[in-house]
């Protein structure tokens, strides 16, 4: 390996720490919202007495997600996040077999 090659490479790990820690500081923020007042709401067409999932929009694109039959376990997902699983989601990406 020369010198260029171990400095690309020294940048990139940096850059790929930087990345990962301003991942983790918008989750820590996610997660220290205080989302007790926001509004739930299912699928289209379901009822709030039925078994379903249910999303919360939050500040800045983010979501929680949430069943409806254990509402006091909550994911919540940064914009990106959401962004990905719905693109993958109607890609068939999670469709079971």
């Amino acid at each position: 390996m020369t010198d260029a090659d171990t400095s690309t490479t020294g940048a990139d790990g940096a850059a790929d720490a930087a990345r990962a820690a301003e991942k983790q500081r918008q989750k820590d923020e996610l997660y220290a919202l205080d989302i007790s007042g926001v509004s739930w709401e299912g699928a289209p067409g379901t009822s709030p007495d039925e078994e379903r999932v249910e999303i919360a929009r939050l500040p800045e694109g983010a979501v929680a997600m949430r069943s409806s039959l254990d509402k006091d376990t909550v994911l919540r997902y940064t914009k990106a996040e959401w962004d990905a699983f719905v693109l993958g989601a109607r890609d068939g990406e999670f469709d079971l077999r």
